[in-house]
This record gives C-alpha cells, structure tokens and sequence, in this order.
C-alpha cells in the first residue's frame, strides 16, 4: 500500500508548519514557543489530553482510539535545533542569528503533528496513542529528563519508537536493523600542564604541546592495536588549545573530543586506555595530565520484535525493496536510547533524498518526505494497537 492519500492531501500544511517551525529555531530545553506551537495545534486537532511541562518543556498528546481499549504506543519526535548560522538561503531560513534547524527537527516535529492530526480524525485504532514530542536532544539528554518524569507510567506507555530523517537514502525508503543502531557516545577534556618557557630554550622547559601531540598519536592505538577488529569503536580529538605566541613555550594545553561505542564492555576499555595514555605520558614526560571524562548518551539498541513490526510498517508504505533491514549502525548518538531502555521499541531512519548532511549549514530538510513519515506514524499506530 502505497502513501495514505489523507497524508498526501495534508502536505502541503504540515510543510508549512515545518517551515515556521524552522524560521523560528530554539535549543535545548530552551523550546518555549515550539513547544507552545505543538500544545496548540494537538489542542485544536482534538486530542484527548495534551500536557505540556514533561521533562521540563516537552509535550505528550494523549488520542484514544474507537475501538476499545488496549495498550498504549508512544510515537517520538524532537524539537530543538542547533547553534550554526544558517546558508541556504531559503525564503523560511532561520530568523534568529547562529541558530538553525540543521538535523531536521522540524520536520521530525511536523510529521508527527500531522500524524496526530490524521489519527484525532480516524481513531481507528484500539487504546491510546501517546505523541511525544521531546527537547534538548543535542546534547542536553531530553529523553532522559521525560523518562525520569515519570512519562512512561504516567501515560501508560507499552512500546516507544522514534524515527529520524537520513541524507543520501532516497525519498520514500526507510533503513533500520535489530540491536544497535546508534552508537553510546562520551566525552573528554585533558588539561596537560608542563613547565613554560623560551620558545628558543627548549631544554629548560616541559612543552605541554609535544606531550599533547604524544597523546593525540597515542588515541589512534585504541581502535588499532587495543579494540577487537570486528567491534566498533571511534576516538576523535576535536579541540586542541594551547599557546599565545610564536616564541613562547605555554604552561598548559587543553585537549577535548569524543568516544562512540556499541558495546558497553568496548567502552569501558576505550575509557581505560584513555586514562592509562594519559597517566603513563604524563609518567614519560613530567608533566601533569588531568583527564575528565563524561559517559554521555547509551547505545540506541533496537528490540528485535518491535523492530520487525517497524520495518514491516514500512514496507506496507514503500514496498519491501524500498525497506534496508540491516543498515550498518551509525555511529552519532541519540537520546531516544534512554526511551529504549525504559520500553521496548524500534528507532528508524527515513530518507531525506540527495541532500547537504546533517549539521550542516546548508542542510535542509525535505517537505518531499512528509507523507512518507505520516503514513508511516499512521499505520505504526493502527498496527500496534489493531483490535
């Protein structure tokens, strides 16, 4: 079955609630009037509870369905957006200066209002739908701050999936595979502190920039010489600061970057070498190496009955050739893991067709996707919960 001809008919609408939503970006928790804009638009749809304030400025839009009673499904989007000036030059480009819609939270958003603006109409379905629409996924861990809210018990909620757009996949295709599918991700910050000095006396100095280049080189033997060749595992130093001039040796640097992993026994490892590098650089040298390390998202992990029920979904919308049931996993990070870890469920991917990457300036998401997500939303719904 093809896309749902009400989804097709709506698209043009939904599209332009996206596009407000993307003039009018917001980060983190700090998702005021988007938030207010989704708890307006599930009250004038009908839905049968709409509460705001779930884990600090998320909404959950309650729809109960006509035939009788049953469980409840949570259907997730995101709201926030990033800190990059916008370049795309679109006539609905971001208005507010160094913030932008640069992963496609605002289609996220919008496809699921127009799901629950499809399923108030139908109610087609037995029990509850629960539409989750969720903050500070960048980075501020908005579903574990709904989690620990209590919104799975408060709602009733059984199962949870959530789904995200994917430049380069085609426009009506969709990927997803069992077990992990997003990567646990972490974060460090490594202060060397040396002996300052003459750029030109070396000798008398302990140069905190050749020890840190020391433990730059070193990180790259984790995923080489350390992790198992079939495990995955990312270790990326991202920021590099230290130093004012050309003939002066500083006192400090500061090093930063990031850790994805699919396993939790493979991070921990990754966390081990990190600090023994450190400790045993520090050792070579003399100098002092402080190493803070922050375990951030956990791995998105897909359960293996939800996420047959997800791709089957799928197939109805777009023809099972359409459907990649065993992508590779990605190794960015997303905190629908923690709704993961509360209820069983699936994360999908949904393709965005041939454009700019995600996090990037010129990215944009694209409206052609919106009846796809739709009928996707509307059947994973009518599907859980068939009488």
């Amino acid at each position: 079955m093809p896309i749902l001809n009400r989804a097709a008919e709506l698209q043009d609408e939904v599209a332009g609630w996206r596009r407000t939503l993307h003039q009018n970006p917001e980060l983190n928790y700090d998702v005021f009037k988007t938030a207010e804009f989704v708890t307006e638009k599930l009250k004038s749809f009908g839905c049968d509870e709409v509460v705001p304030g779930i884990g600090r400025t998320g909404v959950v839009g309650v729809i109960r369905g006509n035939l009788g009673a049953g469980s409840t499904v949570g259907l997730r989007a995101d709201m926030d957006a990033l800190p990059i000036t916008e370049t795309t030059g679109k006539p609905y480009a971001s208005t507010v200066p160094g913030k932008m819609h640069a992963c496609g939270h605002d289609g996220h958003t919008a496809m699921l209002l127009g799901a629950a603006k499809y399923l108030t109409e139908t109610r087609n379905f037995a029990g509850s739908v629960a539409v989750i629409f969720q903050p500070a996924e960048e980075g501020g861990a908005g579903g574990l701050a709904m989690v620990n809210d209590g919104m799975m018990d408060r709602f009733g909620i059984e199962k949870v999936f959530g789904m995200h757009n994917i430049p380069g996949l085609p426009v009506g295709q969709f990927a997803i595979r069992p077990g992990p599918i997003m990567a646990a991700t972490a974060e460090f910050t490594i202060t060397v502190k040396g002996k300052g000095g003459h750029a030109a006396m070396p000798h008398l100095a302990i140069d905190p920039v050749v020890i840190g280049s020391q433990i730059v080189t070193a990180f790259q033997t984790i995923a080489s010489r350390t992790v198992n060749p079939v495990d995955s595992v990312v270790v990326t130093v991202t920021k590099f600061h230290g130093g004012d001039a050309y003939n002066v040796i500083p006192e400090q640097v500061e090093l930063a970057g990031t850790v994805r992993t699919l396993k939790k026994e493979v991070a921990a490892i990754a966390r081990e070498r990190i600090e023994t590098i450190c400790s045993g650089i520090a050792a070579a040298y003399g100098a002092t190496i402080n190493v803070h390390y922050d375990a951030n998202y956990p791995v998105t992990f897909n359960h293996p009955e939800e996420t047959v029920i997800a791709g089957d979904v799928a197939a109805v919308i777009a023809g099972g050739n359409q459907v990649h049931r065993e992508i590779q996993p990605v190794m960015g990070g997303e905190d629908f893991s923690y709704m993961l870890e509360a209820r069983p469920g699936a994360f999908i991917f949904i393709g965005n067709g041939d454009t700019a990457n995600l996090h990037n300036s010129a990215y944009d998401f694209n409206d052609e996707v919106i009846p796809h997500g739709m009928s996707y939303w509307v059947r994973l719904a009518e599907t859980t919960l068939a009488a």
